[in-house]
């Protein structure tokens, strides 16, 4: 009798069989909603993020417009503070070459000043004196100094200022070099799309260089740059109108000196001719008084050699009266007569000789202020020819370059000068 082989294991119940059947059934209904779920979800998820990919680009593309935009503003901004500053440093160059012109220009007064005092040193014993001529020469080489030192002291500081504007700038000039580097990655950036062949992932995109600003700090960057530039433009505007007014300042201040001086030129220049004139009138009265007082004494000479001739008569009779003899030897009249004669030619001979001897000291003395005189008239003469070329030698402060000419160094002391012959011409017509 055949047997039935049982296969060995648990055996399932008819109600396990069931639930399990339910078990798969509730699990697919879930799986199936919850997948439903997962692709309503997924889609909802893909056109919330293309929306959001796409509005995301659309508004960085407008942020990139709108920082092109701030960019350029300041770009421009900074082309104009350039432009200013160029043309600022080129208008201080040109007043701070106008400054060493005018320095420059001193040269010529500084040097005639300093002939004029060297001329006037040549002066002799008392006309050697430190007269307003001198005063005012001294007073006009330091006159000068002072303009030197204060066309010296703007020249520094229009050389400070144009570094100061040349430093400004380069910074304005770096400035606008990295905004125009900006542009165009900005540009080209906002020009690139999702289909630009030169688009790639990149290693960490979002990393913050460490090098990055705030946009605060950009902008302040920026506006610290315009700023300092404008006020850099500022002080430069008040420095060339400084150094203009110093030029006029001290062109009217050494002009109003040589007028001063000149003028003292005039007066001394007068004041010597009038006493050479002085001179030479005491010095024709002198040679005239001398003739005379010669020819007086020739005179008093004539008068004495006549006297002896009388005085020896009156000695003769007296003496030969002597021999009268006995009582004939008496004093009569004529003894007392020939007396009184002999003491009146002896007191005339006296008195002339004194009057001789007075006039020959007055006449020592009148040879000897006469020759004083003449010493001086010398002297005059050349302190007035040393007035004369000082008074030449400074026309070169006030005609043109070229019309006066030096022969030879005027440092050498020579006074041999000449005039163009145009600019001759023009004062002997004058």
């Amino acid at each position: 009798m055949a047997t039935l082989s049982m296969k060995p294991g648990s055996r399932f119940s008819v109600p396990d069989w069931d639930t399990n059947n339910l078990l798969i059934s509730t699990n697919a209904q879930r799986q199936q909603s919850a997948s439903h779920q997962i692709r309503q979800d997924a889609r909802t998820l893909r056109n919330e993020t293309n929306n959001q990919t796409k509005w995301d680009e659309e508004d960085n593309c407008t942020r990139l417009g709108n920082r092109i935009d701030e960019v350029e503003n300041w770009k421009l901004v900074l082309d104009k503070c350039l432009s200013e500053v160029d043309a600022e440093i080129s208008a201080l160059t040109l007043m701070k070459d106008e400054a060493e012109c005018a320095l420059q220009a001193k040269n010529v007064p500084s040097d005639v000043a300093i002939e004029c005092l060297t001329f006037r040193e040549s002066r002799k014993d008392i006309d050697l004196v430190k007269d307003p001529v001198e005063e005012e020469l001294h007073k006009e080489v330091e006159v000068i100094e002072g303009v030197r030192k204060a066309l010296q002291q703007k020249i520094s500081e229009a050389f400070e200022q144009l570094c100061l504007l040349q430093e400004s700038r380069q910074q304005l000039n770096w400035d606008h070099r990295d905004k125009m580097e900006t542009l165009d990655i900005d540009r080209t950036c906002l020009s690139l799309t999702k289909n630009s062949p030169n688009i790639s992932l990149k290693v960490d995109p979002t990393r913050v260089h460490h090098e990055s600003t705030t946009p605060q700090e950009w902008k302040q960057f920026s506006r610290y740059n315009k700023d300092r530039a404008e006020a850099e433009l500022r002080a430069s505007a008040q420095l060339r109108e400084a150094i203009a007014l110093t030029i006029a300042q001290t062109n009217n201040e050494l002009e109003a000196q040589r007028v001063a001086v000149e003028f003292a030129f005039r007066k001394r220049i007068h004041a010597f001719e009038k006493a050479h004139n002085e001179l030479k009138w005491q010095e024709k009265n002198t040679k005239d008084e001398i003739e005379e007082l010669e020819e007086d004494i020739r005179c008093l000479e004539g008068d004495l050699r006549d006297k002896s001739g009388p005085l020896k008569l009156a000695h003769t009779r007296l003496e030969t009266r002597t021999y009268r003899p006995n009582i004939d030897h008496c004093r009569d009249p004529v003894q007392y007569g020939l007396t009184d004669e002999v003491h009146q030619l002896e007191g005339t001979i006296a008195a002339l000789k004194q009057k001789l001897a007075q006039a020959q000291d007055a006449l020592d003395a009148l040879y000897k202020h006469l020759a004083r005189i003449e010493a001086d008239i010398k002297c005059k003469e050349n302190s007035l020819s040393l007035d004369k070329k000082c008074v030449d030698s400074r026309r070169k402060l006030i005609l043109p370059v070229g019309q006066y000419a030096a022969t030879v160094d005027t440092f050498n002391r020579t006074t041999n000068r000449h005039l163009s012959p145009l600019k001759s011409r023009e004062l002997e017509l004058a």
